[in-house]
């Protein structure tokens, strides 16, 4: 049975209803809709989007990325258009639902030449295309040669324009996954970790995170004594014992959407400098959630947190940003780091995750997802973030 090395009650929170995985016909088109605008607005003649967080964004759904060439058209001025294998038609024509009126769908068969199909959609006097970030080395090659002399440019700037400002159906999912991981989270907790390897405790976690809620439960960070230094360390075989600091960074998907929280552990009576240090991370933690609202510039949400760990002499110690975007994508923008200027938007959904590491040693990390609001900030996790202590 867990405990906080401070005085408090354990509490569960209350799950949120799972949103539905498929957004409104309404919503996909506006944003297929918006996404035209923007490619204007950046001097785009069309986007080409392949299987990707961005193409779940504009259709709803996610096709299997294959070999075979999937490319939504979408032109700065004209009907989006949808090039698949007419194998993945059928599942197109199921995802798409009301959709599927205003997205023209041409099914190539394996004789085809599917980049020649693309390039007939291309305004002839076309110069400038923007191309998916994720799309394969393979499909970006094919597409220059036909296209040629259009000009090829990541599409990427245009689509984290509209992608970063998340709507109320968007920000919903966000607070059904974070509460998920709670639970999870509170679960493991509870357990005894001492006499496990950190491999058999993460395997434990994922499983809670699926029991939570979720729909994929994608990873369970788990180092522990010197290994929690390493911020992105593996589960491995080291065995948890006694005086073990214990980071837990748990998250998946649900609905689409991500979730990402960070706890610390410590097995048995934690010394006076870990305690000590853990506060100074979770003063610098709150400083962070604190100073977020609409027009702060991102780069300052990670002062508020680097400026306290650097007064307690750890500086040094803290080895990365404060912060990343989370939405359809784990890692996404904006991202809360030192030279971002970019204000805050409401709306704007990302993770706050100071930590301390010291070699050899041990390390610290507490992180929440928190969501810009016309107010301030909203956390989106709610467990307890003072040490906790575990057998």
């Amino acid at each position: 049975m867990a405990r906080w090395f401070e005085s408090g009650t354990l509490s569960v929170m209350t799950l949120v209803p799972a949103a539905t995985t498929a957004f409104a016909a309404s919503v996909l088109r506006s944003r297929l809709a918006a996404a035209a605008v923007e490619a204007e607005r950046r001097g785009l003649d069309a986007l080409l989007i392949t299987p990707s967080p961005d193409f779940a964004y504009l259709l709803g759904y996610r096709p299997p990325a294959l070999e075979r060439l999937t490319c939504l058209v979408v032109p700065a001025s004209g009907v989006p258009r949808l090039v698949l294998p007419r194998l993945e038609a059928p599942l197109a024509a199921h995802q798409l639902g009301e959709l599927a009126d205003e997205v023209e769908v041409i099914a190539w068969d394996e004789v085809d030449d599917p980049f020649q199909l693309v390039h007939a959609l291309i305004e002839t006097d076309a110069a400038r295309v923007g191309v998916q970030d994720q799309m394969w080395a393979r499909f970006v090659l094919r597409l220059r040669a036909v296209l040629d002399p259009v000009e090829l440019v990541a599409a990427g700037p245009a689509m984290a324009a509209m992608r970063r400002v998340k709507g109320p159906d968007e920000i919903e999912r966000l607070r059904a996954a974070g509460a998920a991981a709670d639970q999870a989270m509170l679960e493991i907790t509870r357990e005894r970790l001492s006499g496990r390897t950190e491999a058999e405790v993460s395997r434990r976690v994922l499983e809670l995170l699926l029991e939570a809620g979720h729909d994929t439960a994608e990873f369970a960070i788990v180092a522990s004594g010197p290994n929690a230094a390493s911020p992105h360390h593996e589960a491995g075989g080291r065995v948890i014992e006694a005086g073990d600091a214990i980071v837990l960074d748990i998250g998946g998907t649900l609905a689409g959407y991500w979730s990402d929280t960070t706890r610390t552990a410590f097995v048995g009576e934690p010394p006076a400098d870990f305690v000590a240090l853990h506060e100074v991370l979770r003063e610098a933690q709150e400083a962070a959630c604190a100073a977020v609202g609409p027009g702060v510039a991102a780069a300052e949400v990670d002062r508020a947190a680097r400026s306290i760990i650097e007064e307690a002499g750890y500086g040094e110690r803290f080895i990365h940003r404060t912060g990343h975007g989370v939405g359809l994508e784990l890692h996404e923008e904006p991202y809360v780091v030192a030279g971002n200027a970019e204000p805050l938007e409401p709306g704007h959904a990302f993770s706050v995750e100071p930590g301390i590491y010291l070699p050899g040693r041990w390390g610290a990390r507490i992180e929440d997802i928190v969501v810009c609001t016309p107010d301030g900030g909203e956390r989106l996790n709610g467990t307890d973030r003072r040490l906790h202590i575990v057998e």
